[in-house]
């Protein structure tokens, strides 16, 4: 987007109005709000959905398979992100993106909503999956757009954003979780349907006062040559897709273990392209390359992150179910509540994190530093969880304390380097890219869980202390050498902080 269009959107934004920042926040921060209500209403259900036996409502899928189907599907979520993040940047606008993607969305729900077999729930995970590519990166993207690049307010915004994120990640599980475990899984699903319907609602009768020209101009548009090209491409790429899964699975080829090797080589090699596209890009300047290289480091250390905090939903999940002292002060604790605990620190600390980047102004740690705490921070969380096993053994069931200890940690990283991640994307992102490098910021996350699918088979209680030091471990090493290396990552950002 040229430096004339990000004027127009800038002054076309009501520049207060929601705490002090722009009116459009209002907007984001709620469509968002309740799009991860019904995201996180469905994940907190999921996988127990998944493996728990058909008497209970459940598919009946063995642990492991449903634990590594988990990881599958958050890898895909994220990874589509790509396809939502180039249909902004070259087709539709990040507004009309935003749109479809909560339809689809919406559909996913319902889909799950209605009791059927295997079938239905996978067409639900594939709406689901396509719905948050188009609508994820693409919000993100806009409260970019509504901040100019020297405004002080962007990481601080960014914060209120991600604030919003997980008020609506805190309720889901209390709500819909509660439902689902203890009514009805598909009732549970009905609601996060309902949750995004509220979402699409906010978002349609907001935008056009409070976001003005934000989300509506096109990137990098294709030219009608382009596009009659494109949809061929797609055209014969979905039928060749079609056919190829069809004699697969019927010859065996295409099963759940060779589907999970499969996205985790799509979690790397799909990055790696994108780096190369955009670094060789003419359209992509000097300085721009700069700012790529100096995105590498960044990158690699948040999969690292979010491949230790992603497995609250896999590995926490059945820690909390299997491992976890579930009556505690005369109270009875669903498994699923402890989903809530993940957003519920982040709205207890997101206004203190905003409050201290504002405060410290120029001072601030750099970007690097802050992604090396969140790593730092992120393995201390495994170390400390590991220690139950280590004092009580593994056969005992433990105190729900330390789950809440292990979560509470993890947040501390987060608020380190997830809000800060999307300010800085939003910053070093080539001007002909800048959807699309939010939807790479989110294949981080892609690559994260892709890695999780090939190794949470390696958690068994028996092997828990090694499991989660081995991965605590490497998380702090990788923290210390983002740490000394960050004066020459800060070199590289040209001047973004």
């Amino acid at each position: 987007m040229s430096d004339s269009n990000r004027q127009k959107i800038l002054q076309s934004v009501p520049q207060r109005g929601f705490f002090g920042h722009p009116k459009g926040l209002f907007t984001l921060f709620f469509t968002e709000f309740w799009e991860r209500f019904s995201y996180y209403g469905m994940r907190a259900i999921l996988v127990y959905y998944m493996y728990y036996e058909v008497s209970k409502g459940g598919l009946g899928l063995d642990e492991p398979t449903a634990l590594a189907i988990m990881s599958i599907y958050g890898s895909l979520v994220y990874m589509s992100g790509i396809i939502g993040g180039w249909m902004a940047d070259r087709l539709l606008g990040t507004s009309k993106a935003i749109f479809f993607g909560g339809i689809l969305i919406m559909l996913g729900h319902i889909a799950l909503s209605v009791p059927g077999n295997v079938t239905m729930f996978f067409i639900s995970m594939v709406l689901i999956v396509l719905g948050t590519g188009l609508l994820k990166p693409n919000v993100s993207s806009v409260v970019g757009e509504i901040y100019s690049e020297e405004d002080n307010r962007r990481d601080a915004g960014f914060s209120i954003f991600y604030m919003g994120i997980n008020l609506g990640g805190f309720i889901a599980p209390l709500t819909a979780g509660t439902i689902g475990m203890n009514i009805n899984f598909h009732l549970g699903f009905a609601l996060a349907a309902i949750g995004m319907f509220i979402g699409l609602l906010i978002f349609i009768i907001t935008k056009k006062k409070n976001l003005g020209l934000a989300g509506t101009m096109i990137a990098n548009p294709l030219s009608p040559s382009e596009k009659r090209k494109i949809f061929k491409f797609i055209g014969l790429g979905a039928v060749i897709i079609a056919i190829a899964c069809v004699i697969t699975i019927a010859y065996g080829i295409l099963t759940i273990k060779s589907l999970i090797t499969l996205i985790g080589i799509l979690g790397f090699v799909i990055p790696t392209i994108y780096f190369i596209v955009m670094y060789r890009s003419p359209k992509t300047s000097k300085v721009e390359r700069s700012r790529i290289i100096a995105y590498i480091p960044l990158f690699i250390a948040s999969v690292m992150f979010w491949a230790i905090q992603e497995q609250g939903s896999t590995i926490l999940a059945n820690y909390a179910d299997k491992r976890t002292q579930l009556y505690f002060a005369g109270i009875h604790i669903s498994p699923a509540w402890f989903q809530s605990l993940n957003p519920l620190f982040i709205i207890i600390f997101s206004p203190v994190f905003a409050w201290i980047w504002v405060k410290l102004g120029n001072r601030q740690p750099s970007i690097p530093k802050k992604f090396s705490l969140g790593l730092l921070f992120a393995g201390l969380s495994f170390i400390i969880i590991l220690l139950p096993a280590y004092f009580g053994g593994t056969n005992s069931l433990v105190n729900p304390l330390w789950l809440v200890f292990s979560y509470f940690v993890v947040v501390i990283g987060e608020l380190c380097l997830s809000p800060v991640g999307l300010s800085a994307t939003t910053k070093l992102a080539p001007a002909a890219f800048s959807a699309q490098t939010m939807s790479l910021w989110f294949l981080s996350n892609a690559a994260a869980q892709a890695l999780n699918a090939q190794i949470v088979k390696f958690y068994t209680p028996e092997t828990e202390m090694v499991y989660f030091g081995v991965i605590g471990g490497a998380s702090i090493v990788l923290g210390i050498i983002l740490l000394i290396i960050s004066p020459i990552i800060q070199r590289f950002m040209k001047g973004v902080r």
